[in-house]
């Protein structure tokens, strides 16, 4: 007889299918987070010797619970970076969460490595790198960029047996997301941090950093960002691709948000993609995939499996055949591992190319809207252009606690969440658009709320 714990209820399935129909039939709901009307509940008790009637607990969720989470799908979740997953995506996560599956090895799950393979052969070839690159989905930006970087300091140390281990340095520019200057302290390397030109991170901003430094035969890496996240500033991936090639550098590029913009307009920012030796770019933000979902590519699989693989006599099995396998976690750090790239690809081999072009391409398009909106207005100022789907703007005399309230009215008016940024010691008012269904209309009414 089956232990309670793993018996089939028809009931309560059913109820969790019509919760979830319910969620995919209307539009997502925006709702509160920490802003909710009502006060979180008490949960003390709830955790019982005997347990609890599973309907209750879905009740007390569905009603209590998660009107205090602000739903990242909503078309008016503008803050942050947001997630806006296709329909197919959202039902077939379902799929892949029903059906027990380990992403870890071909062994264990070669269905899963073969189609999630396809999804990263297909963002290898958009972005220009070459024949033979592979790599593996992690769950976010910053599992991929400290896997990279590990990569590129044990590289770095291999090319340079004349440099004290510790003395390896990468460069990287000040505007780099957070995640890269954690991953180099967690694998302890040292950054030359380079001042970038109006936010840019480009070959002439860093042969200066170069002139300027004491040791610059130290340098085995440099780290562009493709799509800041506060500001979607995309970086001379071209010149800073070709300085590494010329200098032996390993070349990480971080595109986790802005990537997705090789499927627009903005495509031609991204042709010096074709030199990075590594990139990231999360198909949980722009490529509409549900989180967590983060492409990891390698341009030479090969000498990431040889800094990453575990070993370990029980993980033989996996690595009997050599290249014949391709195991997801030899490609990252990280063993045991969701198919978190099941619905991306599903998504789009359902949905095709061209309806990926068009959404992206309607973040960008919205951006540049707002702006002209702004930069046409009485009472708003641009901060700076928009870049790729992101505009930065302020409303002239406000204060921090000015855009602090006009964000929690916004949110408890149900109306978008949209919350303030720091730019350049500055508080202004930021809005990341990546939902195609926001409409030009919310766009118009955030706007003449400023007022």
């Amino acid at each position: 007889m089956a232990h309670p714990m793993f018996t089939y209820d028809e009931s309560f399935t059913n109820a969790v299918f019509e919760y979830c129909r319910e969620r995919l039939r209307d539009d997502a709901p925006l709702d509160y987070g920490s802003h909710a009307p009502t006060p979180l509940p008490s949960l003390e008790g709830l955790i019982s010797d005997d347990g609890r009637d599973p309907h209750e607990i879905l009740a007390l969720w569905r009603d209590h619970l998660a009107p205090h989470v602000v739903s990242v799908d909503s078309p008016g979740f503008l803050a942050f970076i947001p997630n806006a997953p296709t329909e197919y995506s959202l039902l077939f996560d379902m799929i892949v969460a029903c059906s027990g599956l380990n992403g870890t090895s071909w062994l264990e799950a070669a269905g899963v490595v073969a189609a999630e393979n396809q999804a990263l052969d297909f963002l290898a070839r958009r972005a220009g790198m070459p024949s033979g690159t592979g790599g593996a989905f992690v769950s976010g930006g910053s599992i991929g960029n400290l896997s990279a970087l590990t990569v590129a300091r044990d590289v770095g140390r291999a090319r340079h047996p004349d440099l004290a281990p510790h003395a390896v340095r990468i460069a990287i520019s000040a505007d780099a997301h957070s995640s890269i200057g954690k991953a180099l302290h967690v694998i302890g390397v040292e950054p030359l941090l380079v001042e970038p030109d109006d936010h840019r991170f480009t070959r002439a901003t860093l042969e200066i950093a170069l002139a300027n430094d004491p040791h610059p035969e130290t340098i085995v890496g440099v780290v562009a960002t493709a799509g800041t996240t506060n500001a979607g500033i995309v970086d001379d991936l071209e010149g800073l691709g070709a300085l590494a090639r010329e200098r032996g550098w390993w070349f990480h590029v971080d595109g986790a948000y802005g990537g997705a913009a090789m499927f627009s307009s903005a495509a031609e920012e991204f042709r010096g993609l074709r030199h990075a030796d590594s990139f990231i770019v999360d198909p949980h933000k722009w490529l509409f995939a549900p989180l967590d979902c983060c492409a990891l590519l390698w341009r030479d699989p090969a000498t990431a499996r040889d800094v990453l693989a575990q070993q370990a006599g029980y993980l033989d099995v996996l690595h009997q055949d050599g290249d014949v396998d391709w195991n997801p976690s030899d490609f990252a750090i990280m063993l045991s591992r969701r198919a978190r790239g099941l619905p991306f690809w599903f998504s789009l081999v359902t949905y095709g190319t061209g309806h990926y072009e068009s959404a992206v391409q309607r973040g960008i398009d919205l951006a540049h809207y707002a702006a002209t909106l702004i930069d046409s207005s009485d009472h708003l100022e641009l901060v700076r252009p928009a870049g790729l789907s992101v505009v930065l703007f302020r409303r002239p005399g406000w204060s921090d606690q000015d855009y602090t309230a006009w964000s929690a009215d916004l949110l408890r008016r149900q109306i978008a969440f949209v919350t303030p940024t720091k730019w350049e010691g500055e508080t202004v008012a930021r809005i990341a658009f990546m939902h195609p269904d926001t409409s030009d209309e919310l766009v118009r009414e955030i706007l003449e709320s400023l007022r």
